[in-house]
């Protein structure tokens, strides 16, 4: 019962959400995201204790600031991407300033084909439109198994309209695939700041360890694709921004396994850089943090 009334929830988004003159859903967005902060729940502590970690010396009050600020920018994520299918080709162009586009464009242009590799920032859908759209760049990704069924075909049904190409992140064939796309020299985004598998590349963020999917690194070194960091934020205007980062290098030396390790570490570090200088923009409302998925032990 519960799974059905998610994909009714989504699906009612999607259905009257975009009808709303923007204006009007912005407003909505802010009302539901605030109402959610003052509740205090489950996602909004975690996200608070996510933040503890990327300003480290930010106050009580100071996190209560960037934790509301965190779900307004949220909640905007998701009326954009309520709206996204409604918009026009010039709004979708409009709608996205980034730095460092000619990282992807002369990437592309090598014919070795490109990853893009993003953190829970900003709306990666409407980046995904813009490259789509501005660019005429069409791009492969993968999306996480979602419950019900009937809700990933939802999101897929609905990023497939934006034209992206969309594998399910289960089920072992996803990465050959999108190797297959990049030895094409097509492009491939992921979002790669959580590790979904339980088998990711431990790495510093922030000082402390968590995971990170190994895919992108591996991608790019299996095929040899550029792998490219990418961060985006809002600045209080109707643009989101973002912008590509340089390519990765990759190790001249080292095993397969120890070239992954090292540019999945540099990818973090490149995540960091961008989610320190606009942290009420980073998404992650989930445990991260190894310290923060492993138990406890209890004092003896």
């Amino acid at each position: 019962m519960k799974e059905k009334l998610t994909d009714a929830l989504y699906g009612l988004g999607w259905a009257t959400v975009k009808k709303l003159p923007e204006p009007v859903a912005a407003g909505l967005g802010r009302r539901i995201a605030d109402m959610v902060w003052k509740r205090r729940g489950k996602s909004v502590l975690r996200l608070e204790s996510n933040l503890a970690r990327v300003v480290p010396d930010a106050t009580p009050a100071r996190l209560a600031e960037l934790s509301q600020a965190g779900m307004r920018s949220y909640m905007r994520y998701w009326m954009e991407s309520f709206r996204l299918p409604a918009w026009s080709a010039e709004r979708v162009k409009n709608g996205f300033a980034v730095k460092g586009a000619h990282h992807l464009t002369d990437g592309l242009a090598t014919g070795r084909g490109v990853v893009l590799a993003l953190p829970h920032m900003g709306n990666y859908d409407l980046a995904g439109a813009w490259v789509t759209t501005k660019l005429e760049v069409p791009f492969t990704t993968v999306a996480e198994r979602l419950k019900p069924e009937t809700l990933y075909d939802r999101f897929v049904a609905y990023r497939e309209s934006l034209g992206m190409e969309v594998l399910p992140h289960t089920g072992g064939s996803a990465f050959g695939t999108l190797a297959r796309r990049l030895r094409a020299g097509g492009l491939v985004c992921l979002v790669a700041d959580r590790d979904l598998s339980a088998n990711g590349v431990e790495v510093k963020f922030f000082g402390e360890a968590t995971r990170m999917p190994a895919g992108p690194a591996m991608l790019a070194l299996q095929t040899g694709a550029l792998l490219l960091p990418v961060t985006l934020w809002y600045d209080g205007s109707a643009i989101m921004q973002g912008r590509i980062h340089a390519p990765l290098d990759v190790p001249e030396t080292g095993t397969r396994a120890e070239k992954t390790s090292s540019m999945t570490q540099a990818l973090a570090d490149a995540f960091a850089t961008g989610i320190a200088e606009h942290p009420e923009d980073w998404h992650m409302l989930q445990r991260l943090w190894l310290a923060d998925l492993e138990p406890r032990q209890e004092p003896s």
